[in-house]
C-alpha cells in the first residue's frame, strides 16, 4: 500500500487502479501510533466502563483470555451494580451500570496507568462509557502512554466494542494511538472454546498478538452498495455512539481521508437513517474515502437497510462495502481503529457507472495493514 495517505477511486475507474488523493488521511495515519502486540504472559486488566457484567459470563470470558496465555486481572468495581440515577437501592427492573461513574473511571484509569498492564479490555458494552469521559484525568493518561512508549513497550491496547466506541474515539484522538474494536469477555468471548476453531477467536488472537510473519487482516464483505477502491486509516465504530458524542469534546475527528466502519444493534432503519442524516448534516462524513458496513443485528429488514445506506451514503460518491463480519452478532472479527486500511468494493460485470446498483452480489474486502515490525 502506498504510504502517502488516504486514496479513493471513482466508481467509473477500475477497482485496482491507482486511487485519487483524499485530504486528511496522511495526517490521521501519521498521528496514530500502532498499539504494541501482546506476548504470552502479558498482563491484561478487564474493567467495566459501561453496563454490569454477569459474574459467570465474565469469569468464562476471562478464562478464555487466560487460555490465550494472558495474565488476567479484573478491575475492583467490575461487578458492582448501581442505578442510572441517584444513589439508592439497586432495582433489578431498572437499567444499571457497573458501579458509579467515579468508580468506573477510576478502574479504567488505574488499569491504563499501571506499568504492569499491557492491555485494558472492557468487559462488555451496554451504556455508561460516555459518562466516564469527563471523570478521566487525560493528562495522567497521556503521561502513562508516553511512559509506556519511552520504556520500549509501545502504546497499550484499549479493547472493546459497542458502547466502548465512545472511548475509542477519545483515546485514539487524545493519546494518538490505534485501538482495538472487537468482542468482549462478558459477551461473545465467554462463549468461545480456545480448543475449537473459531473465526472470531482467531481474529482476536491475531489482533492482540500479531504473528511471527505478519500479514494483512482481510475481512470479506458480502455485497457492494457502491463500487470502487479506497485507502486510508480506519475510523468509526457503533453508529449510535458516534452520533452520541458528536459535538462534544470527545468526538473523534471528522472522517475526512478515512475509511468509515459502521455497525449497530437493535436500531430500526428509520433511526439508523436519522443518525446518518445527523452525521451528514454535521459534516462528519465529509471527505470520507469509503464505508465498510458491518453487522446490523436485529435492525430490521436488510433490504431496507441497504436502501437507506445507498440513499444516504451513495451521494458521497465513494465505495461502500456491506456485510463485513464485525460488530454485533455471531461473527465478531477484531478491527484496529486508526490503522491503515484498504477497501475494495468490486463492480459487477457490465456495471454501468451512471446507474450504480445497490446490493450487487459481488464480494469485496476490507484489509487492514499488518503492524510494522510484527509482534512486540
Amino acid at each position: 500500500m502506498n504510504s502517502g495517505g488516504a486514496r479513493a477511486v471513482a466508481t467509473h475507474g477500475s477497482p485496482d487502479a491507482p486511487a485519487v488523493g483524499t485530504p486528511g488521511g496522511a495526517e490521521r495515519a501519521r498521528k496514530a501510533r500502532r498499539y504494541a502486540r501482546l506476548r504470552p504472559g502479558d498482563r491484561v486488566a478487564v474493567v467495566a466502563p459501561s453496563g454490569p457484567a454477569e459474574p459467570a459470563r465474565l469469569e468464562a470470558g476471562c478464562a478464555v483470555l487466560r487460555d490465550l496465555g494472558l495474565d488476567v486481572v479484573v478491575g475492583k468495581h467490575a461487578l458492582d451494580r448501581v442505578n442510572l440515577g441517584a444513589a439508592g437501592p439497586v432495582r433489578g427492573d431498572w437499567h444499571r451500570l457497573a458501579g458509579t461513574d467515579a468508580d468506573r473511571a477510576a478502574d479504567l484509569q488505574a488499569a491504563w496507568c499501571d506499568p504492569r498492564v499491557r492491555a485494558v479490555v472492557c468487559a462488555r458494552g451496554g451504556y455508561g462509557a460516555t459518562r466516564v469521559l469527563d471523570r478521566l484525568d487525560w493528562d495522567t493518561l497521556r503521561a502513562a502512554t508516553e511512559a509506556s512508549v519511552a520504556s520500549g513497550g509501545g502504546p497499550k491496547i484499549l479493547h472493546g466494542s459497542s458502547d466502548i466506541t465512545a472511548l475509542h474515539g477519545a483515546f485514539g484522538t487524545r493519546l494518538r494511538l490505534t485501538t482495538s474494536f472487537g468482542p468482549m469477555p462478558a459477551g461473545v468471548i465467554a462463549d468461545l472454546d480456545p480448543a475449537a476453531p473459531d473465526a472470531s477467536l482467531e481474529a482476536l488472537r491475531t489482533a492482540l498478538f500479531g504473528g511471527a510473519a505478519p500479514s494483512p487482516t482481510l475481512l470479506p464483505g458480502t455485497r457492494t452498495l457502491r463500487p470502487g477502491r479506497a485507502e486510508g486509516p480506519l475510523t468509526g465504530g457503533t453508529l449510535s455512539l458516534l452520533a452520541a458524542v458528536l459535538g462534544t469534546a470527545y468526538a473523534p475527528p471528522p472522517a475526512a481521508g478515512g475509511i468509515v466502519f459502521l455497525e449497530d444493534v437493535t436500531e430500526a432503519p428509520y433511526r439508523i437513517d436519522r443518525m446518518l442524516v445527523q452525521l451528514l448534516q454535521a459534516g462528519w462524513f465529509d471527505g470520507a474515502a469509503g464505508f465498510a458496513l458491518g453487522s446490523w443485528k436485529d435492525c430490521g429488514d436488510p433490504a431496507e437497510l441497504d436502501a437507506v445506506f445507498a440513499a444516504r451514503l451513495g451521494p458521497l460518491g465513494v465505495p461502500i462495502l456491506a456485510g463485513v463480519p464485525a460488530g454485533h452478532g455471531p461473527r465478531q472479527h477484531t478491527l484496529e481503529l486508526g490503522a491503515p486500511a484498504v477497501l475494495h468494493a468490486p463492480a459487477p460485470p457490465g456495471h454501468d457507472p451512471a446507474h450504480p446498483h445497490p446490493a450487487v452480489p459481488d464480494t469485496g474486502a476490507l484489509t487492514l495493514e499488518a503492524p510494522p515490525g510484527g509482534a512486540r
